[in-house]
């Protein structure tokens, strides 16, 4: 990273896009050094410095940059350099590595053992940064990334607080001292982040005895999809939209975060978490406030948050008497995907034969705001569902009096689908008459892609996280009583499972694998005249 990033000799040169002309030139942060607890752990190999390097590439990490990798296992910096070239050579979105760009990247990446809860580590870490830091001419800028188990994060944040590593900003009323500005310490938590309100409201208080909440970014990677980003841009900066995007206009709303795959080998985790706390309390809950929130008064992180908040809060509770007309959970059986025969969710490993653990989950819930009144959301998540997409449906009100076709049937409502993931973008589908003598009429679609459109392969969403991290941009991390706010909402529906369990009478639909669910989740939306969209 000491060297400016170059081109091989052999890569074609690269034309500007017409499309791209105009637009501001990408800020790059503050020299600093970034260090990764849990380095030796799957998301740093297969996310983060695979992340980190396209970045470096794309130029838009700062010159002077250093990485320390920290976790339990003895290795040389050598050795990890060499395990991160081959992370970075299979996950990297910008790949093959440049041989001369990855050799003045790797100059600045080291490693560094250490034990989470053992404050001679990070003493020991703090005397190797310093020497880092003195060597290649950096200002005291620090972002810690906690890629480790839930169970380390108070622990690590609790020893950086003692080791000084990271010290509170001055307040925000605070006199601004004459000179430039003091080096910032940012730390970035994984989810999940608490498993219920209560954990939830303890390790917010733990990392706050520690670090100022503006020092904190707890991520979801789902934010730093281009989508996702640009569901504000597609309702705010388009007057065409916004006045459609209510109750008058919208009939109901369906947000799928679908999964192709299993457990795989984390049968284990999965049996303490689910699809509700993996999926529907950060993920889906995440895209849903900021597709239902309200104009900020400003693109600033705290004005975005703010709405969110309120939409977080404006969840109305479901009732006990409506508890199944409300919430589907289900567990996939033996089926196939991909044309293979897969398992069924309890003959997985690490996985109770007896679990109760729901691997799909179908909510109906409402906003109670004057923007939504009346309006139902359907989420729903699973896994072993027969393909992956992650996407918002907005499915608008039919036309008030039918001009077309014969009495009696009715023309498919327009439908304005944004696709999060994959092949990112949005498609408007509208009713349009078949050539010929006859007035038939046929849904067509106007698509809009990223990769198509503006002619380059959209970033990776960690690509983007890191960056705003490194900025002091916090709009697309969650705060804390964003967190709290959502869990408040998904733990009433857990303490009614746990009811029922007490009761022996919990309820687990089933579902073959390869297929879109349990037909009760259909119910859902049959009870009201309406169906899933096919993804």
């Amino acid at each position: 990273m000491l060297d400016s990033p170059g081109s091989p000799a052999s890569s074609p040169p690269v034309l500007p896009n017409p499309l791209r002309e105009g637009l501001a030139e990408e800020r790059v942060p503050e020299p600093a050094v970034m260090v990764i607890f849990g380095a030796s752990g799957d998301l740093a190999h297969r996310k983060l410095l695979p992340a980190l390097y396209s970045l470096t590439r794309d130029r838009l990490l700062p010159a002077r940059f250093a990485i320390v990798g920290f976790a339990r296992r003895a290795i040389s910096d050598d050795a990890f350099r060499e395990e991160m070239r081959a992370a970075c050579n299979e996950f990297a979105r910008r790949r093959p590595i440049d041989p001369e760009l990855w050799a003045g990247f790797a100059r600045n990446v080291f490693y560094h053992q250490g034990e989470y809860e053992d404050l001679a580590s990070f003493m020991s870490l703090e005397q190797r940064i310093a020497d880092i830091e003195k060597t290649l001419g950096l200002h005291g800028n620090r972002v810690f990334y906690l890629a480790t188990p839930p169970s380390s994060f108070a622990p690590v944040i609790r020893s950086l607080g003692e080791a000084r590593l990271a010290p509170k900003p001055p307040a925000p009323n605070a006199p601004r001292p004459v000179g430039p500005p003091p080096p910032f310490a940012r730390v970035i938590i994984e989810k999940p982040f608490g498993t219920d309100l209560d954990t939830a409201r303890a390790l917010n208080r733990d990392i706050h005895d520690t670090l100022d909440e503006r020092q904190i970014y707890r991520i979801d990677h789902y934010l730093g999809k281009e989508t996702v980003q640009n569901l504000l841009v597609f309702r705010f900066a388009n007057g065409i939209f916004e006045p459609v995007w209510n109750n008058r206009f919208v009939d109901h709303v369906q947000i799928t975060g679908a999964e192709n795959i299993g457990v795989e080998a984390r049968g284990g985790y999965f049996e303490q978490a689910g699809s509700m706390r993996d999926m529907v309390q950060n993920h889906l809950l995440q895209v849903m406030s900021l597709f239902a929130m309200e104009p900020p008064i400003a693109f600033d992180p705290d004005a975005v948050r703010d709405e969110k908040l309120k939409v977080l809060k404006a969840l109305r509770y479901i009732p006990e008497s409506d508890f199944e007309q409300h919430v589907v959970r289900a567990q996939y059986a033996a089926g196939s995907s991909g044309g293979q025969a897969v398992p069924g969710y309890r003959q997985e490993r690490n996985v109770s034969p007896t679990s109760t653990t729901e691997t799909f989950v179908a909510l109906k819930l409402f906003i109670d705001s004057w923007r939504w009144a009346g309006v139902p959301f359907y989420l729903r998540s699973g896994k072993r569902l027969p393909k992956r997409v992650t996407e918002i449906a907005v499915h608008f009100k039919e036309a008030p009096h039918l001009l077309f076709g014969r009495r009696g049937e009715s023309i498919r409502p327009n439908v304005l689908a944004i696709r999060i993931q994959p092949d990112e973008g949005i498609a408007l589908n509208f009713g349009s008459k078949l050539p010929g003598p006859a007035m038939e009429i046929a849904p067509v679609s106007m698509e809009f892609r990223y990769g198509s459109s503006f002619g380059v392969e959209p970033p990776e969403a960690y690509e983007r996280l890191l960056l705003d991290c490194l900025l002091g941009d916090s709009t697309l991390f969650t705060r804390a009583d964003e967190v709290e706010a959502s869990w408040a909402w998904v733990s009433r529906i857990h303490r009614r499972w746990a009811d029922e369990a007490a009761q022996g009478r919990s309820r687990v639909e089933t579902y073959a694998a390869g297929t879109w669910g349990p037909a009760v989740a259909d119910r859902l939306l049959t009870a009201d005249g309406r169906a899933w969209r096919l993804p």
